[in-house]
């Protein structure tokens, strides 16, 4: 029987994406950083009851399409849930923002994005506002793996 994992509850605030502590953390991580200052890009810290800091995670809308992106807990704090709720809350957001489609681009995450029910895709397959972006035009590697999933109606 799968183990039952109780997700952490954690409060997203808004940031810039010229916020220092985002881009350490994701360079920390070994992630892009090149553009998160770029207009049209939404990020958020994530903290705990205690106001801890348990992660970072944004997202872009091109087109009305859903780009998750810059999403990272420290190594620390990973293997409690914290990831899978980051997800959940962005994923929360572009949905209320109208997007039917979530699109990823990843170079070590896949596994963690595809238990999540994020399935790879062909860049063929992406569509042309999100595959017209910094992160997929020049930030993420030809290699990096591209996922994407259905978001609720």
């Amino acid at each position: 029987m799968p183990e039952v994992m109780v997700l952490p509850e954690l409060t997203a605030t808004p940031i810039a994406g010229s916020d220092p502590a985002l881009a350490e953390a994701l360079a920390a991580a070994h992630l892009p950083t090149e553009d998160l200052a770029d207009p049209g890009r939404y990020f958020f810290v994530f903290s705990d009851a205690s106001g801890a800091i348990c992660g970072f995670g944004g997202y872009e809308l091109p087109g009305g399409h859903a780009l998750i992106r810059s999403m990272v807990v420290p190594e620390t704090a990973r293997g409690r849930g914290l990831g899978s709720a980051i997800l959940a809350a962005l994923l929360d957001k572009v949905t209320a923002a109208g997007a039917r489609e979530a699109w990823l681009f990843t170079k070590h995450a896949a596994p963690f994005f595809s238990h999540r029910g994020f399935r790879a895709r062909a860049r063929y397959e992406v569509p042309p506002p999100v595959l017209a972006t910094k992160q997929a035009s020049s930030v993420c590697p030809i290699t990096a793996v591209v996922m994407s999933r259905p978001l609720p109606v």
